[in-house]
């Protein structure tokens, strides 16, 4: 039996939740990261080792940036989410997974 919810009009409905994201096909763009509202993810750099290395928005310290690829998104806080799947709808590059959970 999967997790259900209910909208605001009482319609029953199963919520997908965000399972994975391929961080090989992530652009780091963002745009999921701005309309979750669930802090259930964070941008994280890519070293040429394929190591996931926190990014650093302080401009003074490009030491770190210097070693980073890439940036992609991970989720750093998978129990927060609540299967809205606001993150898939403005996902560019269709990089991410849903699926409903099992109680």
């Amino acid at each position: 039996m999967f997790i259900t919810a209910f909208t605001r009009g009482g319609t029953e409905y199963t919520p997908k939740f965000l399972i994975s994201i391929d961080l090989k096909t992530c652009i780091g763009c963002g745009r999921c990261y701005k309309v979750c509202g669930q802090d259930v993810l964070a941008l994280r750099g890519v070293t040429e080792e394929g190591e996931l290395v926190d990014c650093s928005d302080d401009e003074d310290d490009d030491d770190d940036d210097d070693e980073i690829l890439r940036k992609v998104m991970v989720m750093a806080h998978p129990e927060l989410c609540v299967g809205c799947g606001a993150c898939a709808r403005v996902c560019p590059k269709d990089c991410q997974t849903h699926e409903p959970v099992e109680r």
